[in-house]
């Protein structure tokens, strides 16, 4: 079994979403190390998590963090081998350190963002990773998403659902998709019928 696009889960906070993510053969698992946010994945809890999983990457997500901040805090996150970060002048700045790089952006930026810029994201190996709150992408949307991905690697964590994920992927040209985990009821268990849905609809027979 795998799936027909690269898959990356947003901010995991919960062994559940780790297992069934790895199952389900997602390519990265990503993990909030921002100390003030709710999702704060601490050292250990990231090393009682990843150890029950295999098969996958690991990102840690930082948000307005300093490049020279970075390695210090993955000291501790010794698996991690994938970077995303909102800034792309501290992002480019940790091009070479042996990390895989994502750059986050929101929709609305990605509608005012230059062809260049997506070459010069290309030429440096990141991904471009576009997010949005809204639930539905318009047709100025599909169209900037597009464009862009016609020169860089672009992951789509916007207007996502099961009914139209692979008309995304399809039509879109993106690189994959992003998807978020949520927060358990209580250990084991949790709703994961939108995120099961959409994996489903991506599995394809080896």
């Amino acid at each position: 079994m795998a799936l027909r696009t690269f898959v990356k889960l947003n901010s995991i906070t919960n062994l559940t979403d780790a297992r069934y993510g790895s199952g389900m053969y997602v390519d990265l698992l990503g993990f909030d190390l921002n100390s003030d946010s709710e999702n704060f994945i601490r050292p250990e809890l990231f090393a009682e998590i990843t150890g029950w999983v295999s098969g996958v990457d690991f990102v840690g997500e930082f948000h307005h963090h300093d490049s020279t901040d970075i390695p210090s805090v993955l000291e501790a996150y010794p698996s991690i081998t994938w970077i995303e970060l909102d800034r792309i002048g501290e992002l480019q700045k940790l091009v070479g350190l042996g990390y895989s790089l994502i750059y986050k952006v929101t929709l609305e930026e990605v509608r005012h963002m230059e062809q260049e810029v997506a070459k010069v994201l290309r030429e440096s190996g990141i991904i471009l990773h576009v997010f949005s709150h809204a639930s539905a992408l318009d047709k100025e949307d599909l169209e900037a998403v597009a464009k862009l991905a016609q020169n860089c690697k672009v992951l789509l964590g916007a207007g996502v659902n099961k009914s139209n994920v692979l008309d995304l992927v399809g039509e879109t040209g993106i690189y994959g998709i992003t998807l978020s985990g949520g927060v358990e009821i209580k250990p084991g268990l949790k709703d994961m019928n939108e995120l099961t849905d959409i994996l489903e609809t991506l599995e394809t027979e080896d």
